[in-house]
C-alpha cells in the first residue's frame, strides 16, 4: 500500500474537500490501485461542496459521484467506511434539496 493511499485511509477525516486542485489530481492517480483511498478524497470534496452549499463545485462533485460509483466496483471491502450505495443513501438524505447538484448527478447517470 502507498504512504499516500496509508495517510487517506487513517486520517480522512482531517481532510479538507475545499482543497480540490490537490485532491482531484490525486484521487484520479490512485483510482487504478488504491480505489478506497481515491473515494474517500472524492467523497470529502462532495461533502464539503454540499456542506458549504458551494453550487458552483456542484458539477465536479456529481462527477467526483459517478467517479466513486465506477470505483465502488474495485473494492471489495469498505474497511469500515459506507459502501456507496450507503454513501449516495445518506447525501440523499442530508441534501435532498439541492436539486441543481441531483440535476447534474442525473447528467452522469
Amino acid at each position: 500500500m502507498s504512504l499516500a493511499s496509508q495517510l487517506i485511509l487513517s486520517r480522512h477525516t482531517e481532510i479538507d474537500g475545499d482543497a480540490y486542485d490537490i485532491l482531484t489530481p490525486l484521487a484520479d492517480a490512485l483510482t487504478a490501485t488504491h480505489p478506497l483511498a481515491a473515494v474517500l478524497l472524492w467523497r470529502s470534496m462532495i461533502d464539503f461542496a454540499l456542506t458549504k452549499s458551494r453550487s458552483g463545485r456542484y458539477g465536479h462533485a456529481a462527477r467526483h459521484l459517478a467517479s466513486c460509483a465506477t470505483a465502488d466496483m474495485a473494492i471489495p471491502d469498505y474497511a469500515g467506511h459506507p459502501t456507496h450505495v450507503e454513501y449516495l443513501d445518506r447525501l440523499k438524505a442530508n441534501h435532498a434539496r439541492k436539486a441543481s447538484f441531483w440535476e447534474r448527478v442525473a447528467d452522469f447517470g
